[in-house]
Formats: C-alpha cells, structure tokens, sequence
C-alpha cells in the first residue's frame, strides 16, 4: 500500500511529502546527538530551504513561514522533536488533499481489486 502511494505522489509531483515525513519518522529514532544533528541538516537542505545550491535538490515541501523560521531557529542545535510541525502539516496536506486523489486513483483501484482477488483465492484454497 505504501510504495502504491508513494508512486502516485510521482505522477503528481508531490512525491517529497511522503519522503519528507518518512524522513522524520526516522530522525525521530535517532539517539545521537551528533547523528541528529547531521540528518537535521539533510532535512533542512534536502527539503525545507527555499534553494539548494550544489545539492542534489528535491523540492521543498510546503510549510508555512511560522514553521519554516523555527525548524531555522532550532536546525543550530536539533532537537527530536524539531521538525514535529512540518511533519504535522505535511501529513495534513497529504490526508486533506493527495489521499483522497489517490483513493480515487487507478493506482489504488488496481491494488484494492488485486487484493480482493487475491483474497478470494486464498479463501478457496
């Protein structure tokens, strides 16, 4: 079910929201300081700073300016729970807006479809 979504927030371009939050689902695991602190700064480069020069540069994701300033306040010294807002919005952009799409999708009707065929034929055998 993941990788189906993720591969049509492809189609849509908006494939760094689903990355970006899986990004930090990982940052928040980490226990190091120093660790954290280096993945804090590939966050921040890789998706929240408006340009990237001589990065290999996705997109930056959609936040507002509130959240934006203060994932740049705290990138100094990153705490686990630094990027929680942003993480927040995104995951609201993706519930409010390209979930919906996607339960509509091709995508997701050929994966429902799959798994109710699938489903029956493990049922009968």
């Amino acid at each position: 079910g993941p990788m189906i979504y993720k591969t049509y927030l492809k189609t849509e371009h908006s494939d760094e929201n689903i990355e970006f939050w899986l990004a930090c689902e990982a940052y928040k695991k980490i226990t190091s300081q120093r660790k954290r602190t280096s993945m804090a700064r590939k966050l921040f480069t890789n998706y929240i700073q408006p340009e990237a020069p001589n990065v290999v540069f996705l997109f930056p994701i959609n936040i507002d300016s509130p959240a934006r300033k203060a994932i740049i306040r705290n990138i100094q010294e990153p705490t686990q729970s630094c990027f929680d807002e942003a993480q927040r919005i995104i995951y609201m952009h993706m519930e409010r807006d390209s979930y919906p799409r996607f339960l509509e999708s091709k995508f997701y009707q050929k994966l429902k479809h799959s798994l109710q065929t699938n489903g029956n034929n493990s049922m009968i055998n």
